[in-house]
């Protein structure tokens, strides 16, 4: 069961709360959860549980506490609205910071991991560059991160596209991705759209879901060494 944490930014020294949840069975690692622009939703949960029940401590950072503690938004056009203005009043800069506050509190117990989701996946590639400590990432649906194939990753990077998303075309990203970063996976799964790790969603697959699952537990324990 998830519990609610504070941790403290090293860029501002700004307290955002978390999610966190201890590994149940053999402590496998850590896996830092990257939300999309709808908060810490029932989806998020639902992930943080998957990831804990495999073995690994989990904590998902409130990514928008600086614009509205404890958001959280419907998946409609209005919490589209909103959460794509706080991601934008957010920066590049804090959500780095964020991140390597949630990396500082658990890298002093195995190796740590990060798989962040829309928003989330492109966070998840600039901390892949820019956050010291992370083992591996796994970015799903950032449409975000075409425009950061110049910076250098310090970790092994998968990526995960629906062929269905409406928001990203996922055959020229995948191309910019592998022509700018070819040691990148990029795996398109042809029956879902946007959001598609989000279980009972409209552009949810499940076995596409549970294929994309497998493949960023693959790269995880791949890379427990750190």
């Amino acid at each position: 069961m998830a519990q609610t944490i504070t941790l403290r930014s090293g860029i501002d020294g700004f307290a955002f709360t978390a999610l966190h949840a201890d590994p149940q069975g053999p402590r496998q690692g850590g896996v830092i959860v990257i939300q999309e622009i709808f908060g810490l939703d029932e989806y998020v949960r639902q992930d943080v549980d998957r990831w804990s029940a495999l073995g690994y401590e989990v904590i998902a950072p409130s990514m928008f506490d600086r614009q509205m503690k404890g958001y959280i938004a419907a998946h409609d056009p209005h919490g589209f609205e909103v959460g794509r203005k706080y991601a934008q009043e957010n920066g590049a800069e804090n959500p780095v910071a964020d991140v390597q506050a949630c990396v500082d509190a658990l890298k002093d117990k195995g190796p740590v991991f990060l798989v962040g989701y829309c928003y989330g996946g492109t966070v998840a590639w600039r901390a892949a560059a820019q956050v010291q400590g992370l083992a591996a990432v796994a970015s799903y649906y950032g449409g975000g991160v075409t425009s950061l194939m110049d910076l250098p990753l310090t970790c092994p990077v998968i990526c995960h596209f629906g062929r269905k998303d409406q928001h990203i075309p996922a055959d020229t990203v995948a191309d910019l991705i592998q022509k700018a970063r070819p040691e990148v996976p990029v795996y398109i799964y042809e029956n879902s759209g946007h959001g598609f790790n989000n279980d009972g969603r409209p552009d949810s697959d499940l076995e596409d879901a549970q294929l994309a699952r497998k493949r960023t537990l693959d790269l995880f324990r791949a890379n427990a060494a750190g």
